[in-house]
């Protein structure tokens, strides 16, 4: 079942302007608005009780009453156990703790991920004659994770982690390029940059982020979103770092399993050329 935040993701961009401060607030602050009364809501997001009620028949709900069980059951059903990490934890329990967090980051970024959209950027890869994916900080080490599980598969992939050479790249991008740019924040001014002037060139733009109303958003042709509350701890983002690789996974297994028959000899040609690089017998 679509979950309650994934349709105001995916609704977002055919929203008003004051629908959108109603969206807004929520994805800020979704547990809290399982216990505002309505007019507490309006007051908060800037916006009208008329408004809410609008807003939430948009998205399928019978009312805001409605629409704020939903998003409750949601909240409750993707919680965990409180894992804050202290001085005392052992490695061991840090690492049990690290694991829970990664599991409800998992598991909360299925709920907002739209498969058509998730679809739609696997085509996109599929047939590009170029692929560029911009990474910057810790977003830097996922686009070259992408690019090694692309060029496998015999795709002209690249990573591209400096900022001076995206400006560059994205340049000379043209329709048949898919550019791609990962942010968590959706706010890394230089990602943005390299999306927009690939746009110029009729590049497809694809950008991975956890906000559905950062800048990034309305620079990219396809939305991808994860879902992670990163905590004081998690200074290096790394459960939203895990949902970002999964969905890169996903997207490669993909083209795996639907390979033509040159996809199918550039995994062997890959394969065979790697197997001087082990052990004998391996």
């Amino acid at each position: 079942m679509e979950s309650t935040l994934h349709r105001i993701r995916a609704n977002y961009g055919k929203l008003g302007p004051s629908e959108k401060k109603i969206a807004d607030y929520i994805l800020k602050n979704e547990q809290q608005v399982t216990s505002l009364p309505i007019n507490e809501l309006a007051v908060l997001s800037g916006s009208t009780a008329a408004t809410i009620v609008r807003f939430s028949r948009r998205l399928g709900f019978k009312g805001f009453t409605d629409l704020r069980i939903g998003l409750a059951g949601e909240i409750i059903s993707t919680s965990s156990i409180n894992s804050k990490i202290t001085k005392n934890d052992s490695c061991f329990e840090i690492f049990n703790k690290r694991i829970n967090d990664i599991s409800v980051s998992l598991w909360n970024t299925e709920s907002v991920l739209d498969p058509k959209q998730l679809e739609l950027a696997t085509k996109s890869i599929m047939k590009a004659n170029r692929i560029v994916i911009f990474g910057l900080g810790n977003s830097a080490a996922i686009a070259q994770d992408a690019a090694h599980k692309f060029l496998r598969l015999g795709l002209n992939a690249q990573a591209c982690t400096d900022n001076h050479l995206q400006a560059i790249i994205a340049s000379h991008l043209d329709r048949n390029s898919v550019a791609i740019g990962i942010s968590h924040s959706g706010e890394s001014t230089d990602i943005i940059d390299a999306l927009q002037l690939s746009k110029i060139g009729n590049a497809t733009t694809v950008c991975i982020t956890n906000y559905a109303n950062s800048p990034i958003v309305s620079n990219s042709d396809i939305c991808l979103f994860t879902k992670s509350d990163e905590t004081s701890h998690s200074i290096l983002a790394m459960s939203s770092r895990i949902a970002q690789l999964a969905i890169f996974d996903a997207i490669y297994t993909y083209i795996v399993l639907h390979a033509d028959k040159a996809s199918i000899n550039a995994i062997y040609n890959t394969e065979t050329a790697l197997k001087s690089k082990k052990t004998a017998g391996r």
